[in-house]
């Protein structure tokens, strides 16, 4: 339970301080007042103000917010409605930008500090009839040794390799029975049969020898950008998966996340940063959807503005739309955590 709480909330201020340090560092740099950065949601526990700025430490440790002056209203002197367009969009996006670039930093790291490698073979034990592998020539007792020239260690490697590649031609390396060794070509699925993967075999990894490993830095940050990309890619198809129905669609909130992040925790300090990116970038991108009280929504009105060439919403009722929307928003958290307790009563686990 303590190294559950102790991750969790080590991994939510890191994410929130860099979404939260966008919006004030921009902020400044445009000369809006920013009233209060604040760590948590209130009440207020302890705060402190320094350079006209009010720095707080809160009681709900579930966010973090920046309080700048005028938001919806340009009357307020040095107010961020009062700015221009661009401005307003910069500030406005620059929390998710911080989101975008932290996992930079955090899968460089994750690559640099040492941790557990699978090496082994993956051995094809079955293979659905009329399935991509069967009609590439993919039979059992197959070794697959790699995908579009990246070797395969273990069962992980290729169910990533093929996520990544869903509708997209891959080159698969295949070692058959005889030794002989044959690269086969297919098209991994979006709308498998039930039971059935993208590319319809049955895996076992042989032999699987954990290494430690770790990379010096000049190969860790090239590293650390590609899993950054490879990331963007699984959480697109993943989206589209639960959007075609292939994929359930599962959600978790506060409670799931800190189930998760204690659980991966335990696997290391490496694969830990590893889901800490990757929890960076989900917030990224749900804050700029075009939803009320996000970022994505309020940058909406600032698009609409421009729309209109000016015309603006007026700032009573922006500012009541984002608090509907704030109200829907916590009634929503509130709902996937009353899932979250209930499975974890049952003792369910978000991880397969």
């Amino acid at each position: 339970m303590l190294i559950t709480i102790v991750s969790f909330l080590g991994v939510l201020v890191v994410i929130i301080i860099a979404h939260e340090l966008g919006h004030f560092f921009t902020a400044k740099a445009s000369g809006v007042t920013v009233e209060e950065f604040g760590l948590g949601f209130p009440p207020r526990l302890v705060s402190v103000k320094w350079g006209g700025t009010r720095y707080s430490l809160n009681a709900v440790p579930l966010g973090g917010f920046i309080k700048m002056a005028g938001e919806e209203d340009p009357k307020v002197p040095g107010s961020l409605a009062s700015k221009r367009i661009g401005t307003r969009l910069l500030v406005l996006g620059s929390g998710s930008l911080m989101n975008f670039l932290l996992p930079l930093l955090l899968f460089s790291v994750a690559f640099m500090v040492p941790h557990n490698m699978v090496f082994g073979q993956v051995l094809v034990e079955e293979v659905a009839p009329a399935s991509p592998a069967e009609r590439a020539g993919i039979e059992p007792g197959d070794t697959i040794l790699e995908v579009n020239g990246k070797s395969i260690n273990d069962n992980f490697d290729l169910q990533r390799s093929v996520q990544l590649n869903l509708g997209r031609e891959i080159s698969i390396l295949v070692q058959h029975g005889d030794a002989t060794t044959e690269e086969v070509q297919l098209i991994p699925r979006w709308r498998p049969p039930e039971e059935q993967g993208a590319i319809g075999v049955a895996i076992r990894t042989l032999s699987p020898t954990i290494v430690r490993q770790h990379y010096p830095f000049w190969q860790a940050i090239p590293m650390g950008v590609g899993e950054c990309i490879q990331t963007f890619t699984l959480f697109k198809n993943a989206i589209i998966s639960m959007i075609i129905g292939t994929t359930p669609t599962v959600l978790a909130g506060p409670v799931g996340i800190a189930q998760l992040t204690g659980e991966v925790a335990k696997a290391g300090f490496s694969p830990l940063l590893e889901f800490a990116a990757f929890l960076s970038i989900n917030l990224a991108i749900i804050n700029l959807l075009p939803l009320p009280a996000l970022d994505g929504g309020r940058i909406a009105f600032v698009l609409l503005e421009w729309v209109r060439r000016g015309k603006r919403v007026s700032a009573k009722t922006e500012g009541m739309i984002h608090l509907i929307g704030f109200a829907m928003l916590i009634a929503f958290l509130l709902a996937i955590t009353y899932q979250d307790i209930i499975r974890i009563i049952s003792g369910e686990s978000l991880i397969p």
